[in-house]
């Protein structure tokens, strides 16, 4: 199954053997506090360029996808604290509300739809006896099994225009890599430390500017010119993602004092 972050124990949405199953709100994203970075579609940039970091990670241009970067560290996201709440007022990423359902393709040779809901079965909010049901007692899906199935189709058609900006960026030419480095001061005489982020790209400006018309004018018409920018503008955030690691190193070094 492709993109299952989060998810540990992933079973296809099935309505005899869930057909008691119930979920509740639970007001904590503890599930994706360990994830330094996470997808992002190209119609999130807009509103997510305000407080995040966008950028375009693979193996190599060709196998390139736009994330989020949350975090600066292994296994950790800066956006989410200890009692696993995500920082006010910042974007949360499609990726990360969906769960916790996720669609995902069906194995080769099954019959039906080429995707399936999947949910993860080790989701604290889910019971046989708290919270709103899956399904109705005549077994249709429940308002709430409704919304969250729309908003798995919305996601998938998003991924699948994005999927096409990415290779519109590859076939001309506009990602180049971009290491991710930045020097930590050391404090007390002590020396300090740099991070280093590989395997990331970002889109060359100049390359943009270089576009011939015809091009910029579908870029344009489809909307996805808007994405290019939100992107670039995005880059910025660089700043405030290490302040956040900043202001959390300093509170480990002070539950360390404290010790």
């Amino acid at each position: 199954m492709a993109e299952v972050l989060f998810y540990e124990r992933p079973v296809p949405l099935n309505r005899n053997d869930h057909k008691n199953l119930r979920m509740k709100a639970v007001p904590n994203v503890k599930f994706a506090m360990n994830a330094h970075s996470v997808p992002l579609t190209g119609v999130e940039f807009g509103i997510a360029a305000r407080d995040l970091l966008i950028l375009f990670a693979g193996t190599g241009v060709a196998d390139a996808g736009p994330i989020a970067l949350l975090g600066l560290r292994q296994n950790e996201n800066l956006y989410v604290d200890a009692n696993g709440q995500w920082a006010p007022d910042t974007y949360i990423p499609a990726f990360v509300r969906r769960y916790p359902f996720v669609l995902a393709e069906k194995p080769a040779g099954q019959d039906g739809d080429d995707f399936t809901v999947f949910l993860d079965e080790q989701y604290e909010g889910f019971s046989d006896s708290e919270g709103q049901r899956l399904f109705q007692e005549d077994g249709t899906d429940s308002e709430l099994l409704t919304n969250a199935v729309g908003f798995l189709g919305e996601f998938q058609q998003n991924v699948a225009r994005t999927k096409w900006f990415m290779e519109q960026l590859v076939k001309h030419d506009l990602l180049e890599a971009r290491n991710v480095q930045l020097q930590k001061e050391g404090k007390d005489g002590q020396q300090g430390r740099s991070i280093n982020l590989n395997g990331l790209f970002v889109i060359n400006e100049q390359k943009l500017r270089e576009l011939d018309e015809k091009t910029t004018q579908e870029f344009l018409r489809e909307g996805v010119l808007g994405w290019v920018y939100a992107h670039l503008l995005s880059l910025t955030n660089i700043d405030r993602l290490a302040r956040r690691l900043d202001v959390r190193e300093e509170a480990e070094a002070a539950a360390g004092a404290t010790n």
